[in-house]
């Protein structure tokens, strides 16, 4: 056997290590990774409820096989007062009324998470779980098991583990050892989604990523190994569905010939000829709908079907090639309505994401929907190109589920008609209006670039990004839209012109005042990272490393959030109130200082003040030593143009009979860009419970801040009190801290707050906990963000074709 290991060993490139190693001197090329630790389902209480045990009473988990013959468990085993649950114990049993039978069905992480300590053998997924929920293990040695003294000595490294020696767990004499358990301070604080980690290598390494390159045969037999893992697999009498990135990296690899060869992949019925999935679930999920609607095409069955999908069935030629891009959404981390004021902002784009489909056809082969048909009818000799798009998953979202124009109506004669003339188009019909993010993209082409589309155009939109919910779905929607109409007629548009033409289409075709970090994040962004921009108007720093002990969540207040919405525009026109203000009172200062002759410094401070391009650019002792005082509570806008004429915003219109809060919104971007830039400067700092704590503090001053600017809810109040109730219970605390902040997002006014904690699964606990007790106060369930994907210049695009179906 030994031999055969040294065998087997030999032929592996790398090795996947886990915390608690014992030293392998075998392998030159190992890869570290965190825990490997199964994420919870139920809350504490939760639990204990539905095992009948009190919160305040103690709770042993035993989890223990292989006692003597004859054996039993007693109640004297216990201290008075004390409950346990046994795992895997048998059904013919009886056990004393102090433990409870766990059933078999039960979820034992659960069970770990609510208890006070656990009693059992050392292994690595007991140890693994009790090291990351911080349960104190009092543990009986293992003969014949050689990992476990580096296990017991990291359980010991982290004040996390009690010996307990056999006879005493086999007579009873359990008193001394739990009660020193529960007086342990467990303080394991390190990653715990090793599992995530080690099946990203694992599958990047199938799909011939990693380490392939000379070994295609031991990739190919991983991915078989993979395969059939899945194929193992049983959940109700339902097998779980092989990945499709199977078949994908089987031809990858086999294509694989020489450098520069063209790698031609597939995926269910079609033919990848450009681009990468990347293994991404949801791109699967939409070629995979592709293909369905395809064969629903070839059935000509419509009976019982909804309309949107009889119309996507309809909507390509499916012979012909199609391109798909991709575009998450983002959560608005830090920065958020500062972005118009020059701010600087860090967002991260979140697993949720936007694919759009787009096919150019000449107007001559354009299938046509039965009214463009008899629009059509009248000028029959005269080809004209059209718009035609279908949205699924219209229905959740009360909006109509499809559209049509003819492109000819984008013209004035030989020149794209106006952005003003494109909005009052769209908003002729409310259930249409969401046809101008998509059309819009079009006409923005057309006026900023000079395209001309004398083809047909098909889209065909699915959107994963849940809309209302402050996480820009909108932008999500735009960048996709754009990148598969680029890809499309040949369009060689960099990620962040892409950005700023996406934010056109929002700010002069929609006529929604946003700034442009949405865009810029969802085209920018990369994943698990932040990207840093200056909004000025858009200088990308790059992307700010996430530390592997921080992570972010978001949750949805279940409040309909819209930039469009009269609160953001009034905050935003307040805003640039402020800052002509502020101008106007430089301006003046600076001519009564160069009237007495002061120092040329002041003079040239406050010339430089007087031509303040962005807010942010005053920095927050210049706003409190000097302007201050100078700004009004509020102004009318009647006021306001009689004194000023203007507020230098071409995006907001002033109706001078609204009363604008001007201070709040004002102060806010000046001090919003000052946390900012303190916030992504701790991210680089030491670990410690100390920077997160400040990072944590950071967020919610600017959760406060929006609230005092007008754009808060109940809602998010709510879910931000929810994360400090959690932050400071007698639970974080004896944790060294989970949850340390949060913030309402993007343009408030509802939406989603940001979340910030340890990546722990204790914080995971506490945002499920956060999310009962929301659903308990409002009835309202909210929906977790959590994981991060790539941008759409990352992701690029897919030009696919549909094989021969006799192929």
């Amino acid at each position: 056997m030994p031999l055969q290991i040294a065998e087997d060993y030999s032929h592996c490139e790398f090795l996947i290590r886990l915390p608690g190693y014992c030293p392998m001197p075998a392998f030159r090329d190992v890869v570290d990774v965190p825990l490997v630790v199964r994420g919870l389902h139920k809350s504490r209480a939760e639990v204990r409820k539905e095992l009948g045990v009190e919160e305040d009473a103690k709770l042993v988990i035993f989890n223990f096989g292989g006692q003597p013959a004859g054996w039993k468990l007693q109640e004297v085993f216990l201290p008075p007062g004390w409950k346990c649950v046994v795992c895997g114990g048998s059904d013919k049993e009886d056990y004393p009324p102090n433990f409870i039978k766990l059933p078999k069905d039960a979820y034992t992480p659960d069970v770990i998470a609510a208890s006070d300590c656990m009693l059992g053998k050392i292994g690595y997924g007991t140890f693994s779980e009790a090291m990351a929920y911080k349960l104190p293990f009092v543990f009986v040695r293992r003969d014949y098991f050689n990992e476990e003294p580096f296990l017991r000595n990291m359980l010991e490294h982290y004040h996390g583990g009690v010996e307990m020696i056999r006879r005493d767990l086999l007579t009873g004499c359990w008193q001394p050892y739990l009660e020193r358990a529960i007086s342990l301070k467990p303080c394991y604080d390190g990653g715990v989604n090793g599992g995530e980690v080690a099946a990203r290598i694992l599958q990047d390494t199938a799909l011939g990523k990693n380490h392939a390159s000379d070994k295609p045969c031991g990739a190919r037999r991983l991915r078989d190994a993979i395969v059939l893992g899945y194929q193992l697999q049983r959940v109700n009498n339902r097998i779980i569905g092989i990945p499709d990135w199977y078949n994908l990296a089987e031809n990858k690899l086999a294509g694989r010939s020489s450098e520069g060869s063209q790698i031609l992949r597939e995926v269910e019925d079609y033919e990848i000829l450009h681009g990468d999935p990347q293994g991404l679930p949801d791109t699967m999920a939409f070629l995979k709908s592709l293909a369905d609607l395809g064969a629903r095409h070839d059935s000509n069955k419509d009976t019982d079907e909804v309309r949107e999908n009889l119309a996507a069935a309809g909507l390509f030629n499916w012979e012909e090639e199609i391109f798909v891009a991709r575009a998450p959404g983002r959560l608005d981390v830090m920065g958020g309505i500062a972005d118009y004021s020059g701010s600087l902002v860090l967002q991260m784009p979140i697993r949720e994401a936007c694919h759009v489909a787009v096919q150019k056809n000449h107007p001559a082969k354009q299938k046509l929907w039965k009214h463009a048909q008899a629009r059509h009818h009248a000028d029959h000799e005269k080809l004209t190109p059209i718009l035609e798009i279908v949205s699924l998953g219209s229905e959740l979202n009360n909006r109509g589920p499809t559209f049509d124009m003819d492109l000819s109506d984008f013209k004035d004669g030989e020149k794209p008609v106006s952005y003003e003339a494109a909005r009052k188009y769209f908003v002729k019909d409310p259930s249409q209006k969401w046809a101008a993010y998509v059309a819009g993209t079009i006409l923005v082409l057309m006026t900023e670039l000079g395209v001309c589309f004398e083809n047909s155009i098909s889209i065909l939109v699915s959107s994963g990004v849940p809309e209302g919910k402050g996480v820009s779905s909108s932008a999500a929607l735009e960048v996709a839209t754009m990148s598969a109409i680029a890809a499309a007629h040949g369009l060689n548009i960099a990620p962040r012109d892409l950005a700023l033409l996406c934010q056109k289409v929002e700010n002069h075709v929609v006529g929604a005042p946003c700034g442009v970090m949405d865009q810029m994040t969802s085209a920018c962004g990369e994943a698990n990272k932040l990207l840093a921009m200056v909004c000025q108007p858009a200088e990308v720093l790059g992307v700010v490393d996430i530390p592997s002990h921080v992570r972010f969540w978001g949750i949805d207040s279940g409040l309909r959030h819209s930039v469009g919405g009269s609160d953001y525009g009034s905050v935003r026109i307040g805003t640039y109130m402020g800052r002509k203000i502020i101008k106007s009172t430089a301006a003046g200062l600076s001519k009564e200082n160069n009237k007495d002759d002061l120092d040329k410094d002041g003079i040239e401070l406050l010339n430089n003040e007087a031509s303040l391009d962005y807010l942010c650019n005053l920095p927050p002792h210049r706003y409190e030593g000097v302007y201050v005082d100078k700004l009004p509570e509020t102004v009318s806008g009647e006021e306001f143009m009689k004194k000023y004429a203007n507020h230098e915003d071409s995006v907001t219109t002033i109706d001078p009979k609204h009363i604008y809060a001007v201070k709040a919104p004002t102060r806010h971007p000046v001090y919003e860009n000052f946390r900012v830039e303190a916030f992504k400067a701790l991210l680089t700092a030491t670990t410690s419970d100390g920077q997160l704590s400040a990072l944590g503090e950071l967020m919610y001053q600017c959760h406060y801040s929006y609230g005092s600017c007008g754009l808060g809810s109940d809602g998010t109040d709510r879910l931000v009190e929810l994360v400090q109730e959690m932050q400071h219970s007698k639970a974080s605390k004896s944790e060294n801290g989970t949850l340390y902040g949060a913030k309402i997002t993007g343009g408030g006014s509802g939406g989603t707050v940001c979340v910030i904690g340890k990546n722990f699964v204790g914080s995971n606990e506490q945002i499920l906990e956060i999310q009962r007790r929301y659903h308990v106060a409002t009835g309202f369930n909210p929906y977790v963000f959590e994981g991060s994907s790539p941008g759409a210049g990352e992701f690029g695009y897919l030009r696919i074709r549909r094989r021969n179906v006799t192929e």
